[in-house]
């Protein structure tokens, strides 16, 4: 299995949050209210899988490799324009995570905030996506020797490994502290 494949794996889970999104989204616009429980599983999915598991082997693992290399031009553009877009996916969940609080304030505003943040999501993902799948992926592994791209398959498996065991230890401290 090669890295682009793994990523692309990654990229289905993703999409499928996409319908979700916009079904939250218009739910909480028809009841005039933030699902506080709703927001914060997104808010868990974008930041851990999304974010933290997909971003992050990316920009960790395949660009960090890939900046090494003599990229031409176009490709380096696009490197650092989803890497770009890395950045507005991180604000805009973030921006989510406000739009909650202000609502549990007692500020009505986080209702359109949130739903806002929802589907601008929804609209945004696919795009993202598609550029990585279908215009950067399969050029950028002409770059790397096979060696180089099964080093990158374990550097992946090694990054779950951690991610995994940091996510639970992190889980368990909490549940101690209560």
């Amino acid at each position: 299995m090669s890295a682009t494949v793994l990523l692309t794996n990654e990229h289905r889970v993703i999409e499928r949050i996409i319908p979700v999104l916009i079904k939250g989204a218009a739910t909480m616009a028809s009841s005039e209210k933030v699902d506080v429980v709703f927001i914060d599983r997104i808010t868990d999915f974008f930041r851990s899988y999304s974010d933290r598991c997909h971003h992050g082997k990316e920009e960790d693992i395949l660009f960090r490799a890939l900046a090494e290399k003599q990229l031409s031009p176009r490709h380096r553009k696009s490197m650092n324009d989803l890497a770009e877009e890395h950045v507005y996916i991180r604000k805009q969940i973030a921006q989510l995570a406000l739009q909650k609080e202000a609502f549990l304030h007692g500020n009505k505003t986080g209702v359109t905030g949130a739903v806002g943040v929802l589907n601008s999501l929804a609209a945004f993902y696919p795009k993202h996506i598609d550029k990585e799948d279908n215009h950067f992926f399969t050029p950028a592994m002409d770059y790397l020797s096979a060696a180089e791209q099964d080093g990158i398959i374990r550097q992946f498996a090694e990054f779950d490994r951690k991610l995994f065991q940091e996510k639970y230890a992190a889980l368990v401290e909490e549940m101690e502290k209560a």
